[in-house]
């Protein structure tokens, strides 16, 4: 890390806390809670992901606050719970509303004393970590490394930010193997994995009937149907796939791309658009899309584990994705997994799965079997409250031989 960001990165910390004790004063009278969530995105795979989560949490007994962005899916997924909702207003991208954002969120942190706080994402461990900075269990879990995200000397700030945050988290959690393996080479930390589940009662296998009767909900015809689901955003690498759609219709031409989301680039997304490809917005059923689709396909440019991958598998449908981390763990060789940003390779795993209809009804039944084996969420809820579990008894005094004590959350 180089001094400059050594000295800015103590500055914040500082001024943090000198505005935090400034706007809060004394502390409040504890109130007994067990787990905080922070998710700085407001939409996207992270809020499906953490709301899944909270809904196992509580239904466990545990008290259980989400700070969020308001007005986005979180909130929307979460209301009718039990969960306490605080409005934490977060940009996107880190800049100098950091120290305001992390001021707030250790306001909410002093309000809800929780015992453990789960960061989500990059943005949401970037403040987190400046507001808590190790005064209470920390858990941060990525969902894709910020420094895939950037080049040149931003990259080199992120991974040193990466090395000097990592004293303030208890344990940092991986969504896929590939996405600690590829931080563990960058920087150490207390590394833990537990693999992205899916509610497999919500996204079920479907069958030709399914697949017709949701064909008829959404208005579309008999065509071959390639879907892709995701914020419409550099990340998502929806221009290579219209960059490669026209081969894909030289090959079918009768087929049909459907673009499921909104972000900032749909404008510069509509104006390379060819025949055969629509833009639906964002949509509140993601799952009738995949069970209308004939292939899924998700051309990122980085992931930690799609979640959208996981829930086509769920579905039981074929899938065309990248080799972003936690694609060939996922898929295991029952799709395609192409290079990253390589149009030609892109092209042919589509059109080969729209011309051999078999091939695409084996691998989205295997799919569905590899998301009822590896990827069930109850799994995953249960290695996160494992994992609070050990953090939380390594922070406490040691118990006397024989009586390790159960946290209380």
């Amino acid at each position: 890390m180089t001094p400059t960001l050594v000295e800015e990165l103590n500055a914040a910390v500082a001024e943090v806390a000198e505005r935090g004790r400034a706007f809060w004063g004394a502390p409040a009278a504890p109130v007994e809670r067990a787990v905080l969530h922070v998710a700085a995105p407001p939409d996207g795979g992270v809020p499906r992901y953490v709301a899944n989560l909270v809904r196992d949490q509580l239904e466990r007994g545990w008290c259980v606050g989400v700070a969020s962005p308001p007005g986005g899916d979180l909130e929307r997924l979460l209301e009718g719970t039990d969960a306490e909702l605080f409005p934490w207003t977060a940009r996107r991208a880190p800049g100098p509303s950091i120290v305001s954002e992390a001021v707030r969120l250790s306001g909410i942190v002093r309000e809800l004393d929780p015992e453990v706080v789960h960061l989500h994402s990059a943005k949401a461990g970037l403040v987190g970590r400046l507001a808590v900075r190790g005064s209470r269990a920390t858990v941060f879990t990525p969902h894709a490394w910020s420094f895939e995200a950037v080049d040149g000397a931003m990259r080199s700030a992120t991974i040193a930010w990466e090395r000097y945050a990592s004293r303030w988290a208890d344990a940092v959690v991986c969504v896929s193997e590939a996405e600690r393996q590829r931080g563990a080479e960058t920087f150490d930390a207390p590394w833990r994995v537990a693999l992205t589940g899916v509610d497999l009662n919500a996204f079920t296998e479907c069958t030709e009937d399914d697949r017709f009767a949701a064909r008829r909900r959404l208005g579309l015809n008999g065509a071959p149907l390639a879907v892709c689901v995701g914020r419409l955003c550099e990340q998502k690498g929806q221009d290579v796939l219209l960059r490669a759609w026209g081969s894909v219709v030289e090959r079918v031409p009768d087929a049909e791309l459907v673009l499921v989301g909104d972000g900032p680039n749909r404008a510069d997304l509509e104006a390379i658009a060819g025949p055969g490809v629509s833009l639906v917005g964002a949509r509140d059923d993601v799952a009738d899309w995949l069970t209308a689709a004939d292939v899924v396909t998700q051309p990122s440019r980085w992931e930690g584990m799609s979640m959208v991958m996981l829930e086509s598998m769920a579905c039981g449908r074929s899938l065309v994705v990248t080799d972003v981390d936690g694609a060939r763990e996922a898929i295991d060789g029952n799709g395609a997994v192409v290079p990253i940003g390589d149009t030609l390779a892109l092209a042919d795993a589509l059109a080969e799965r729209f011309l051999d209809p078999a091939l695409t009804a084996t691998e989205g039944r295997e799919a569905r079997r590899r998301a009822e084996t590896f990827h069930e969420f109850g799994s995953t809820a249960e290695a996160i409250a494992d994992i609070y579990g050990d953090v939380l008894r390594s922070r406490s005094a040691p118990a006397p031989a024989g009586e390790l004590a159960a946290p209380v959350i």
